[in-house]
């Protein structure tokens, strides 16, 4: 009977001392995040808009007051009023509906280009440093060829051959970012490469793929998420310059740049709200995106961390 009772009391003791461990972990991790917000000022109010956008576009259905395509003949053009917030566009739309599930088009294409486009030259950046040589000097031009040409230029060009579209908008991004990141990774893959564990790895007989994925890969990631946080002001930025060009997402799609299209200089004067609000959206993305993009760097770069 005592031995079982000393049973119970070690275990109701081990229990209270995980809590108390999970207890202090806690406290710790918020201590810590607080701190950081506080060493980040910059970068915790870009987080908060990013925060705030996604929000936006998941729970546009519930949040929004209008349909985004329903016209509204008897409120065409009409200023922000108690019903209408932003007020309405030329069609009779309510403006802060299309802007709410606007934000769906922008992070949808964003967050696709950058992720696709930073992992793709995350993967050639890092084999190019691998291997090295004259496939190296031979890659390395081709990516030449292609940051010779502006972000929007290669943009254009693609979805002039291309089309207009959301899928096709999304390719036009993407192809420009590879090349950005690649170079970005290649400068960090090629010290990776002198580590004696690479070494280590060749010697055990391990193959080009796994070295590569397993070994090399995961110690340039901090590069490749700086480069996908700078990529998706840039890939909003880029989505609303094609569409407000008529090349990128097409009517009836909720978009920032398509907004802009028609509004921005036929009713500049008579209906300024029609491009000031759409304007401020994207201003307001690119801006929380790329503050938090520096944050980001600052932090997990080593020779900023330590400032």
């Amino acid at each position: 009977m005592g031995e079982l009772r000393t049973t119970v009391e070690v275990r109701k003791a081990a229990e209270l001392a995980e809590a108390e461990d999970i207890e202090s972990t806690s406290r710790f991790t918020l201590k810590k995040a607080f701190a950081l917000m506080h060493r980040q000022p910059l970068g915790t109010a870009g987080l908060f808009i990013v925060l705030f956008m996604i929000l936006m576009a998941i729970f546009a259905n519930y949040i929004s007051p209008y349909n985004p395509v329903e016209n509204d003949f008897m409120s065409m053009g009409a200023a922000p009023n108690g019903e209408h917030w932003f007020g309405t566009d030329q069609f009779g739309r309510d403006l802060l509906t299309r802007i709410i599930y606007g934000a769906r088009t922008a992070l949808f294409v964003g967050f696709s280009s950058a992720f696709i486009g930073a992992t793709i030259g995350l993967v050639l950046g890092v084999t190019s440093a691998y291997f090295g040589g004259y496939f190296d000097l031979l890659f390395q031009r081709v990516m030449d060829i292609f940051m010779a040409f502006p972000l929007i230029i290669m943009a254009l060009a693609v979805v002039t051959a291309l089309g207009p579209g959301t899928v096709n908008v999304i390719i036009a991004i993407t192809i420009p970012f590879v090349s950005r990141c690649a170079r970005v990774v290649r400068s960090s893959a090629l010290a990776i490469r002198e580590i004696p564990y690479v070494d280590a790895a060749r010697a055990l007989g391990f193959g080009h793929n796994r070295i590569v994925l397993r070994h090399m890969v995961p110690n340039v990631m901090a590069p490749y998420l700086i480069m996908i946080t700078s990529f998706l002001g840039q890939a909003i930025l880029l989505e609303a310059s094609l569409s407000y060009l008529g090349l990128g997402v097409q009517e009836p799609t909720p978009a920032w740049g398509l907004m802009l299209q028609g509004g921005a200089e036929e009713y500049a004067e008579s209906a300024p709200w029609i491009a000031i609000f759409p304007g401020l959206a994207i201003s307001l993305a690119v801006f929380g995106f790329n503050l938090f993009g520096d944050a980001l760097r600052d932090v997990l770069d080593p020779k900023l961390r330590s400032r």
